[in-house]
């Protein structure tokens, strides 16, 4: 798990580092970095689940930020 996921799965972000995990997320996403899983985000979620053949959830998930993960390039992974 990226040492940016604090948890197996964010559902609603009430932490610093929940909102923060969320913040790379969305950056790694290309959308408007909030610290939220606004709609947007849920959207862009599902999508790169549909696209990597992962459960479709629209949540933050380890699977999800795992693959996240693996699709920056090695000098932008935290």
């Amino acid at each position: 798990m990226p040492d940016w996921m604090p948890r197996d799965e964010i559902l609603n972000p009430v932490t610093d580092v929940e909102r923060e995990a969320v913040r790379t997320a969305q950056r790694a996403l290309s959308v408007r970095e909030t610290g939220l899983l606004d709609d947007v985000t849920k959207a862009s979620l599902r999508g790169i689940q549909r696209l990597l053949g992962l459960p479709v959830t629209g949540v933050l998930d380890r699977v999800t930020a795992d693959a996240l993960e693996r699709l920056r390039p090695p000098g932008l992974r935290e």
